[in-house]
């Protein structure tokens, strides 16, 4: 009898058949398979140069005869054949280990009898995409070990996700020339579903009548910069735009799969506060109630019914203070794969950190770093981003204090990069602060005519719209409870 020890695999035999099972991620023989059909005929390269890369190839001389197949039929329209690429096997020292021209023949061997090109070929990209898993996998667990690696876990993390999205992505055809046939269905779709509504908009209803004439709604793949001075109001319109967004997204879904999400990345304010805002909104009930808890039993049980509702919507806040451009499109990425993200608002720009760790490197140059890398959130993952900005202390200085698009912070990128600019601005604050002493009664009663006309007026001024127009646009302000609405103008 055996001893039972003998039948344990050893360490030696465990780590042999992990070697082994690594070398099967690669087929040498569909690689020749492969480029021997191309070179038979190379009306089969474009079966597969759609999303078959050099670098899938494992052999590496496999890696310089592809790449010099698809130069010579792509670049100089040359026939790649045994007889135009002999020259070119001689002389490869990487090609000539096996074996130089001969090896031409070696590969139109292995063409006899395929059936389908772009199944060899699909089977080469995935192997490679294997292989670069096993690396990405063991760089962060090398990563993880490394006593002298700054970024902490949360970051490493952050990385990872981006490695393999990257991956995710690798060598597919997600996006290239189409007819404008493609491009045209798209428009006439958008154009329907726009007619169908009473509202007529094909964008993201902001909930603000006039507003959504102004912008056809906020629209999808759009980087949307919404500016003010502080105390201006920015981040209660946001807030309102957010909620007013959430809702219209899912009017008419029943089904909570479909539902559609809003993210809101509050880097200034607290989740609490946040929520707090939009208690106040909803209740009509002050916001500072909510901080000292002077509240009545009615207003409860408000409180109560409209939280058990609140609770329900697909709304979701990060509230992690100095995120960097890539935490923000490695959340929004989540978001999107786990709650059908339809729009993100971030408050607010200049408290995005970028991914520069350069001192030398300006603050202008990371706000392009950042703008750039929000247009590219909003464009890649086809949804609307509004983020909140500053304006420079340049408005104070002259007597007309309505913002222009030179008051933006480190403004070039910003106006740059952005699809729409809108700016916020109320009279009523500045006014309250030329208030003439009560003594004067002609002057005091000229001041506080214009202050009830001004109070609850506030205005959005579109300084840009890549794809529309531009203009102002009034909106009712209670400040109470940090609410926007439409404004009746008639009356």
């Amino acid at each position: 009898m055996k001893n039972k020890k003998e039948n344990t695999p050893s360490v030696v035999d465990n780590y042999s058949n992990q070697i082994q099972e690594r070398s099967e991620l690669s087929n040498v023989e569909a690689e020749q398979t492969v480029l021997g059909t191309i070179l038979l005929n190379n009306e089969y390269l474009g079966r597969v140069s759609e999303f078959l890369l050099d670098e899938h190839f494992y052999d590496p001389s496999h890696q310089r005869i592809y790449a010099q197949i698809q130069h010579s039929v792509e670049k100089t329209n040359m026939v790649a054949n045994k007889v135009t690429l002999k020259q070119f096997f001689d002389n490869d020292e990487v090609i000539k280990a096996n074996g130089g021209a001969s090896y031409l023949s070696t590969l139109l061997a292995q063409a006899s009898g395929i059936i389908n090109i772009s199944d060899y070929g699909r089977l080469i990209q995935d192997l490679a995409l294997k292989r670069e898993l096993v690396i990405i996998g063991e760089d962060i667990v090398n990563k993880a070990y490394k006593t002298s690696e700054k970024a902490t876990g949360s970051e490493q993390i952050e990385e990872a996700e981006g490695y393999l999205f990257g991956l995710s992505n690798k060598g597919g055809s997600k996006s290239d020339f189409n007819n404008i046939s493609v491009a045209l269905k798209t428009t006439l779709e958008n154009t329907l579903a726009a007619r169908s509504r009473d509202s007529h908009i094909s964008g993201v209803s902001t909930g603000l009548v006039d507003l959504d004439k102004m912008l056809s709604g906020m629209q999808r793949s759009d980087l949307i910069i919404l500016a003010g001075r502080p105390s201006m109001g920015k981040t209660a319109l946001a807030i309102n735009l957010a909620v007013n967004a959430c809702k219209n997204l899912n009017k008419e879904i029943e089904n909570e799969k479909d539902k559609k999400a809003v993210g809101f990345f509050s880097l200034e304010m607290a989740a609490d506060q946040l929520s707090g805002r939009i208690l106040s909104m909803e209740t009509s009930i002050n916001a500072t109630k909510f901080r000292t808890g002077n509240i009545n039993d009615m207003e409860w049980e408000a409180i109560a019914a409209r939280s058990a509702e609140i609770e329900k919507w697909p709304f979701f806040i990060d509230d992690t203070p100095a995120l960097s451009i890539s935490a923000i499109r490695t959340r929004t990425r989540r978001m999107i794969r786990k709650h059908n993200l339809g729009l993100i608002m971030i408050d607010y720009l200049q408290l995005i950190k970028g991914s520069s760790k350069k001192s030398s490197e300006s603050r202008v140059q990371e706000v392009s770093e950042i703008t750039q890398g929000l247009k590219a959130i909003a464009k890649e993952f086809n949804i609307p981003v509004m983020a909140l900005s500053q304006l420079s202390r340049a408005v104070e200085q002259r007597d007309d204090k309505r913002p222009q698009l030179s008051d933006l912070r480190e403004s070039g990128s910003i106006e740059q990069d952005a699809d729409v600019v809108a700016f916020i601005y109320r009279e009523s604050y500045y006014h309250e602060r030329t208030q003439p002493p009560e003594s004067d009664v002609a002057k005091f009663e000229e001041w506080k005519e214009q202050m009830d006309a001004l109070r609850n007026i506030s205005e959005v001024i579109i300084a840009k719209q890549r794809n529309g127009p531009v203009g102002s646009v009034s909106l009712y302000f209670d400040a109470e409870f940090t609410r926007f609405s439409n404004l009746d103008i008639q009356h």
